[in-house]
């Protein structure tokens, strides 16, 4: 069946034509007709706040979802009065920007306003839910103790957030019905909905993190001592570089056996082959060598020549290449896949 064209001359419009209308420039919830309620991001209108036993909420602009799209305007700042705490139960209150509509709500009233709704006292509160019929955006809720438990508290997590359709959307969790090429920003990273999962786009990597790797051996694990022995590592998506420095001290024992050092707290892939990156031993001489990092691993171990007449890798230890000593520095340098 035909319907109402837009802003055309000459047409009688009613509020559901002009709200309808009004859906094709917020972003879509989903559904055929459904649109996301929230305020706008960076605007610091519709701001609750408690001070005392009065409630505040300042003067904004929200967009409301239901029967087409409504835009809620509150002209001026609004305050009312706490209800007092149970005497032993917690209660959660909740405070939403309601429209009055007639046509909807049969109330004989058309009006933007501010409610305040108290809860009910209980062990396990929860916040209250408006009447059916009630057009409304959640606000904030307020956390309400006991008589002698504390001051109350306003949490404003209720509140959504809505963009133009194609924007960024800041929020704490994913949309819960994206489409595809759906940006947002979950406070940490941007993602974007490939259709079947949310891709985390790439920071610009900044400096590299320290961390401390531990220095093994399968028999006797070496001591550290006095020496220092530091890690530092840059992860981008599931790609991870990172280095190790060892310099042995006056008070630095070596162990006995192979040596290893962890990696950087992620695992590594299991791709079926394992990862070669390099190593170097400055000592009474300079060695290079190799380190392997296996599937799965969470480690790394260090390979040399064997000796200065045997060129042939074998696992670094207190006596290979070279009897390790106060002074003696390991270089390592690597890169892997990580498991996530």
């Amino acid at each position: 069946m035909a319907d109402t064209p837009m802003f055309q001359d000459t047409i009688s419009y009613t509020g559901q034509n002009f709200r309808d209308a009004l859906r094709s420039i917020v972003m879509a919830s989903g559904t055929v007709f459904g649109s996301r309620s929230g305020i706008r991001p960076g605007d610091p209108g519709l701001n609750t706040t408690l001070a005392g036993s009065t409630i505040s909420v300042s003067a904004g602009t929200a967009v409301i979802a239901s029967h087409g799209v409504y835009v809620g305007v509150l002209t001026s700042a609004w305050s009312g009065t706490l209800t007092a705490a149970h005497a032993t139960l917690t209660r959660i209150d909740l405070v939403y920007l309601r429209i009055w509509d007639t046509d909807f709500d049969s109330t004989g009233l058309r009006k933007t306003d501010v409610v305040y709704l108290a809860g009910t006292p209980s062990s396990t509160p929860v916040a209250p839910t408006p009447g059916g019929t009630e057009i409304y955006l959640p606000l904030a809720t307020i956390t309400v103790p006991p008589t002698g438990g504390g001051s109350p508290s306003v949490s404003t997590a209720v509140l959504p957030y809505t963009v133009a359709p194609g924007g960024i959307l800041p929020a704490s969790t994913a949309p819960s019905t994206p489409y595809t090429g759906q940006y947002y920003d979950n406070g940490s990273d941007l993602l974007r909905w490939n259709g079947s999962a949310w891709d985390t786009y790439f920071k610009i990597p900044g400096a590299w993190i320290p961390y401390t790797p531990v220095w093994t051996a399968p028999t006797t694990n070496p001591s550290l001592g006095n020496g220092t022995l530091i890690g530092r590592y840059q992860k981008v998506g599931r790609d991870v570089h990172f280095h190790i420095n060892l310099t042995c001290g006056s008070t630095t024992t070596y162990g006995s056996g192979g040596y290893g050092f962890t990696l950087p707290p992620f695992t590594a892939a299991n791709l079926g082959a394992s990862m070669i990156g390099v190593a170097q031993l400055l000592g009474t001489n300079r060695w290079a060598g190799q380190i392997v990092i296996s599937p799965s691993a969470t480690g790394t171990s260090t390979f040399f020549p064997a000796s200065q007449t045997d060129c042939r890798l074998a696992f670094h230890s207190a006596t290979v290449p070279e009897t390790m000593a106060s002074g003696a520095q390991v270089r390592i340098t690597g890169s892997y896949e990580s498991v996530s």
